[in-house]
Parts: C-alpha cells; sequence; structure tokens
C-alpha cells in the first residue's frame, strides 16, 4: 500500500510475475538473488539500483527543485542519508499483512517499472540494450504479465534493501553490495569468513597427520589375476543392450557442447550469430543457455545409471535378474521420451506459446539445473526410481549370500541415494516462495549431484576394482567408506554455503561457512587417489586395455581438486560470495567442477562400460589421445583465458561500485571485457574437438570395431595388445595368425 492507501499489489499479484518470469527463462536470463545467468543484470541488483537513483532524482526535484548530478556534494550526501534510511526501515506491518511505503518511493517504482516494461516489450529504444543483453525482441508479449513482473523484480528488490529486525542485516544479509543504502558485509560475514579459513588449514592439517600416523597399506597386497575375471564374464542380455545408453550419453554430450559454443557467442552477439540474427530469434541465449544445461544433466546422469546397470549383473552372479533386460529397454525409451518433450516444452515456454501460468509445468520451471516443466521432472523421476528398482532387483539377493558385504551395502545405499533424493525437487512449486524453493533446489544441484554421485562414483570404482581383482575388498571398503564419510561430512551442511544470500538468518550462513571449509578437506589428498589409478594400468598387462578410462579417472581427481576445491573455496566464504555472487567466478567454478569432475566420470564410466560390452574392440590411440588432451586443454582455456579474467575484473567493479555495475551493459560491453569473451572462441574450439573425438570413439567402438579382433577367448596374456599400435601391430603371432580376413 502507498501512504495514502492505494493498493499497489499483492502476494498473489507478485507470484503471477514469478510465474511470468520463469516462463521467460528465469534464471536462464540474468539472475535473481545472484542465481542465475551472467549475461543479462541481476534483476535485483539492476532494480534496486535504478530504483534508488529515480527516487533520488524526484527528491533532488521536491527539495531544490534540480536535477540530482547538478547538486552540491553536501546536498547529495544529505539526500543519500534520507535514502538510506528509507529504504533500509522495515515498514511491514505482520499482523494486518501489510507494507506501507512512501508516495515518493511508489513514483520511483513506476519509473523503474516503466524501463522494464519497455525492456521485456521490445521498444524501439532499448534496441541495443536487449541486444547486449541477449535478449529477444519481445521476450513477454503480454502486457499484463510484464505488469506483474515489474512487481515480482520489486518484491526481490525490496527484500535486499529492507532490514529483517531495525539496526541489523536485510534479509537478504545486504547483498547486493549498494553503497547508496550502505548495503555492505556485515560483521558476521567477516567473522565467519575468517573462522572458516581457520577451519580449512585445520582440516588440512589434521587430513595430513591421520594420513600420515593411521594409514596402513594393504596387508593384503594382491597379485593381479592372469586375466581379467570381467572379461570371462558371459555379457547377459541387458549388458548387452546398453549399447545405447552409451549413444545417448555422447549424443547429449556433442549436442551441449555445441549449445555452450553458441551461449558463449551471444555474450558478444546478443541478437546474432556471426550475422545470422535468426538462430538468436528462434533459439535465443536463454533457451539454449537452458537446453546446455538441461543436456548436462542428462548425459551424467544417464553415464551413471549406465554404469550401475553395467554392474547389476555382475552383482548378481552374472546373471541378469528376470526380465531385466526389458526394464533396460523400458528405462532407455523412457529417457528419450522426458528428454525430447523437456526440450520442446523449454522451447514453446521461451516462445511464449505455453502461458506463463502453464509454464511450470509443461514448459520451464525458471530454476538452473531443474529448468524441465514439472510433468518431465516427474517422468525423469520416476525413470530413476525404475533403475533404482532394477539395481535392488540385482543387489538384495546377493546381500543374502554370506560373507564379506560392507562395500555392496556401502554401493546399496549410494543407489538408493541416487534413486530418492531427487525428489527434494518436489518439496517446492511454481508458486514457492523463493527463499523456500532455493533451500530445496540446492539439494538437488548440490546434494543430489556433487554429494550422492560422488559417493556412488567412489562406491562403483572400489567395486570394479575388486571385481578385476587388483585391489583387496578390505582396502577397496576402508577407501570408498572414508571417501563418502569425509565428503559427506562437509557436503551437507556445507551446501548453506549457497543460502547466505537467499533470505536466511546468519545461523545458516555460520554452518555454510564453517562445513564448505571442510567440503575441501577431502579434495586435499585426491593427487594420491590420482596416482593409484594411473599405476592400476601396470599392476598386469591386459590392464592396459582400460588405460584410457583411468587416465580419465585421473582427470576426475585432478578437476576435483582444482574445480571444486581451490576455484570452489575461492567463491566459499561469505566475504568473497558476497562480492562475487552472480559474476564470471561463478562459472569458472561451474565449468570446472561440473564437467572437469562429473564430465569426465561419466565418458570414464562410458568408456570403461564400452570396453567390455564390445570385448573385440580396441581404442584407437589417437582418437583417444586427441579427446583426452584437448577436452582437458580446452577446458583449462575456456576458465583460465576468458572466464576467470573476466570474472576478477567484475570482482574489483563489484567491490568498488556494486553488483549492479559489474553486471551493467556499459561495464560488460568494455573493450578489455569483449576482447577476453572474443578469447574464449580459442578454448571452446578446442574443448569442441576433443568432444568429438570422445565421442567418435564410442560411436566407432559401438558399430563398427565390434568384429575387427579375435573374441577375447583366443586372447592369451602374452597376446593383448598394449593399444599403442592402434591394435594393427605388434601382436603376437598366435593373435595374428586367428585374425578373421576382416
Amino acid at each position: 500500500m502507498t501512504s495514502s492507501g492505494e493498493l499497489i499489489t499483492t502476494e498473489s499479484l507478485i507470484l503471477d510475475g514469478q510465474n511470468a518470469w520463469q516462463s521467460v527463462g528465469g534464471m536462464q536470463l540474468g539472475s535473481i538473488w545472484g542465481h542465475g545467468a551472467y549475461q543479462a543484470p541481476d534483476w535485483t541488483a539492476d532494480w534496486l539500483h535504478r530504483e534508488l537513483m529515480n527516487w533520488l532524482e524526484l527528491a533532488a526535484q521536491d527539495e531544490f527543485q534540480s536535477p540530482y548530478a547538478s547538486l552540491s556534494e553536501r546536498q547529495q550526501a544529505d539526500l543519500e542519508f534520507l535514502l538510506s534510511k528509507a529504504y533500509r526501515q522495515n515498514t511491514f506491518n505482520a499482523e494486518r499483512n501489510e507494507l506501507v511505503i512512501s508516495q515518493r518511493r511508489y513514483q520511483a517504482i513506476q519509473l523503474t517499472a516503466d524501463h522494464y516494461d519497455k525492456l521485456f516489450g521490445g521498444h524501439p529504444s532499448l534496441a541495443e540494450t536487449r541486444a547486449n543483453y541477449a535478449m529477444k525482441t519481445v521476450t513477454l508479449p503480454d502486457d499484463e504479465y510484464r505488469q506483474r513482473l515489474t512487481e515480482f523484480f520489486f518484491w526481490t528488490a525490496w527484500a535486499a534493501a529492507t532490514e529483517r529486525t531495525p539496526g541489523e542485516a536485510t534479509y537478504t544479509n545486504n547483498w547486493p553490495h549498494e553503497p547508496l543504502i550502505d548495503n555492505v558485509p556485515t560483521a558476521e560475514n567477516i567473522v565467519w569468513s575468517i573462522v572458516s579459513v581457520v577451519i580449512l588449514i585445520a582440516g588440512v592439517g589434521g587430513l595430513v597427520w591421520i594420513w600420515a600416523f593411521f594409514r596402513k597399506e594393504d596387508d593384503e597386497e594382491l597379485t593381479a589375476p592372469q586375466q581379467d575375471p570381467l572379461a570371462r564374464l558371459q555379457l547377459t542380455p541387458s549388458q548387452k543392450s546398453l549399447g545405447k545408453y552409451l549413444f545417448i550419453v555422447v549424443a547429449l554430450f556433442t549436442l551441449q557442447v555445441f549449445l555452450g559454443g553458441l551461449t558463449a557467442h551471444y555474450t558478444l552477439e546478443g541478437d546474432s550469430f556471426y550475422g545470422l540474427d535468426f538462430i538468436a530469434e528462434f533459439f535465443p541465449y536463454s533457451l539454449t543457455r537452458t537446453w546446455h544445461l538441461q543436456a548436462a544433466m542428462f548425459w551424467i546422469a544417464t553415464a551413471f545409471l549406465a554404469a550401475g546397470l553395467f554392474l547389476a549383473p555382475i552383482i548378481n552372479g552374472g546373471k541378469d535378474p528376470r526380465y531385466q533386460k526389458l526394464g533396460v529397454d523400458i528405462l532407455f525409451w523412457a529417457l528419450v521420451l522426458v528428454v525430447a518433450g523437456s526440450f520442446i516444452g523449454n522451447y514453446l515456454a521461451i516462445a511464449q506459446v505455453i502461458p506463463p501460468h502453464l509454464s511450470f509445468w509443461l514448459g520451464h520451471q525458471g530454476y538452473e539445473y531443474v529448468d524441465l516443466g514439472r510433468l518431465w521432472q516427474i517422468g525423469k523421476f520416476t525413470g530413476i526410481v525404475v533403475w533404482l528398482v532394477l539395481m535392488l532387483r540385482a543387489i538384495v539377493p546377493a546381500l543374502k549370500i554370506p560373507g564379506d558385504k560392507h562395500l555392496l551395502v556401502l554401493f546399496s545405499a549410494s543407489v538408493v541415494a541416487i534413486g530418492l533424493f531427487y525428489g527434494a525437487g518436489f518439496a517446492y512449486g511454481g508458486r514457492t516462495h523463493l527463499s523456500v524453493m532455493e533451500y530445496w533446489r540446492w539439494w538437488i544441484v548440490h546434494l543430489w549431484v556433487e554429494g550422492f554421485f560422488e559417493v556412488f562414483a567412489t562406491a562403483a570404482m572400489a567395486f570394479i576394482f575388486v571385481s578385476m581383482g587388483i585391489v583387496s575388498k578390505r582396502m577397496a571398503t576402508i577407501a570408498a567408506l572414508g571417501s563418502a564419510s569425509l565428503f559427506m561430512l562437509g557436503g551437507i551442511p556445507g551446501t548453506f554455503h549457497h543460502l547466505y544470500f537467499s533470505g536466511t538468518t546468519t545461523p545458516v550462513m555460520a554452518v555454510g561457512a564453517v562445513f564448505s571449509a571442510l567440503e575441501v578437506v577431502p579434495l586435499i589428498v585426491l593427487g594420491y587417489e590420482a596416482w593409484e589409478h594411473y599405476r592400476l594400468q601396470t599392476r598386469a598387462p591386459w590392464m592396459l586395455k582400460i588405460k584410457w578410462p583411468l587416465l580419465f579417472f585421473v582427470a576426475v581427481a585432478f578437476w576435483n581438486m582444482l574445480g571444486a576445491g581451490v576455484l570452489g573455496f575461492s567463491i566459499n566464504p561469505p566475504i568473497s560470495l558476497y562480492y562475487v555472487q552472480g559474476l564470471n567466478t561463478t562459472a569458472t567454478h561451474a565449468h570446472a567442477a561440473l564437467f572437469g569432475v562429473y564430465g569426465f566420470l561419466g565418458l570414464g564410466f562410458v568408456l570403461l562400460v564400452l570396453r567390455y560390452i564390445r570385448p573385440q574392440m580396441v581404442f584407437s590411440e589417437t582418437l583417444m589421445k586427441t579427446a583426452f588432451w584437448w577436452l582437458n586443454v580446452g577446458l583449462a582455456l575456456m576458465l583460465f583465458t576468458s572466464l576467470l579474467p573476466v570474472g576478477i575484473i567484475q570482482f574489483f567493479a563489484s567491490a568498488s561500485e556494486g553488483l549492479w555495475y559489474a553486471r551493467s551493459e556499459a561495464f560488460l560491453q568494455t573493450d578489455l571485457l569483449v576482447t577476453l569473451r572474443w578469447i574464449r572462441t580459442f578454448g571452446d574450439v578446442v574443448f569442441i574437438v576433443g568432444a568429438l573425438a570422445v565421442s567418435w570413439q564410442v560411436v566407432r567402438g559401438l558399430w563398427f570395431d565390434r568384429y575387427q579382433s579375435v573374441p577375447m577367448a583366443t586372447v592369451t596374456e602374452d597376446s593383448v595388445c598394449c593399444g599403442n599400435c592402434g591394435g594393427q601391430d605388434n601382436q603376437s603371432p598366435e593373435l595374428t595368425s586367428s585374425r578373421s580376413p576382416s
């Protein structure tokens, strides 16, 4: 309400605006409270600054009959003092459920809303701005929904500027940095940031001491078997049918990589792709970024599902449970349906074919990493539950067999966690309060992906190495349990570091700061894990056949340390995140951690499964060297020649002027930042070459290399090809003499 009693908006109308924001791409077009895309502004910070400047202009005219810029420093300081008092004071009446604002502020709101109405409605005066923001010409065609959108943006800015209790921090813990109203880091922010650094140092020191004094070498050092035990197993029908899973992984991976290149180019030409304007009109930034992230979530998850389905018959004594192949086939086609349906829904939502009030269910939820419509999210969860059932049908009988089951129990727990924890995404709806939604969304992004996927990968690799007879069950169990415990110890409460500025109170900041520091501690020893994986290839001659999957696992350990550890902790302390949330520093960590860890891990699983379901296949050294090194070098170039430099420069702008400026059109279009974004093209091209190489290796292995060498049963230890010749030369007489004419 205005102070004169005029109704401005209601809770229901603000939530209509939230739905309108979701329908245009939500977090894929700019960000709210720092979460989302990095090209357009953070709408919270941008709205707040524009409203503040409009208030100062109105006040200058009222008090001095002059523009604000022409006032003396003393006069400007007086108005800014009044501005801070007016905006930080909480005028919400909880008993009456009313928020009362002054008439002057209402005028400032109207002026700010007019700018956004023109921006999202296609007004010609803002055409260049829309191009710089990578927005469609008419992003939101409906006049009423544009009005609701402005009311939602206002509410997010009100929460960021208003003190929760008098004299304390705002609802967003004084985020974003906005000097005009004294939005600066709180004392608690600084204190808990220092504590987190101390905890990190103490944790690293403690881990080193524990490692030095309590770690024992394996008492059961094994002699590697003469032949690969997994290769001696007869492939089951369900394992043979996993080829299509591997194909969909690399197909989505290739699509994701090209979408990433297109999306990155939109940061330079927001309304065009090298002069092809129609591409941006039909496939705008918000859509390509949505597909880019959703494709990643789908192909990485599919790679993990395939690894689990490959292990299921091995756990079950080398045979399929009844109807296992049928379940595997049904799950695959359900996955294809969900991918296609969610992509089509995303397109129709952003094209505004689906009405905003239906978009959340059928088109676009608007929330980063969980963009697919709720209907398709239900389908995805159903598929994961089907996978869980398929896994448990093989695991439960094995648990009943006498013997050491500790590793199997740990693996089973990770399977259940992956199967069920995605359900956290149903704890919020399209009209749920943004703070509540953020809590549950991070259960998926942080706990499901960064937490339980990590535990599953650790347990799965341990189980594979034990099955190969190259690692003892006891040491594999100890290593897997220790890693899982350390990841979960910091990872579960460490999730709160995503919620410092999303409407939570100070204790959340304290818990998040302390435990997110502990998340980094186990990553310190991953160099040893990388070495252990690397040296496995020397345990037996036949291990050379899986050299490349092992090297991909080595890359996982490296990027886990650098991407999740170093780059992750660089933005995790509250004082750091206060200034860099929503900047390219976050994108640097995201690319290094998501692809560097889970991408390489997923591809490693794909190559490993491929090697066993196509036992005659020999990896091409040329393709695999290209894939491995160009992916790693391309990712490093992408990060350290473009994303990180841009993020550091933005960091200085955010700390000196405010987040609104670091994300502004004027700043991002400076020559230096434009040049740095152009430089990213080199890293992208290198990365794309690596992606095409590994994808072609998988496709070639699935369909073209199936019959190019003898069955495994005729290959003795002495006749195993080292792989350096591509499988054509330097083979033993027995192998050479028995090759088929093909």
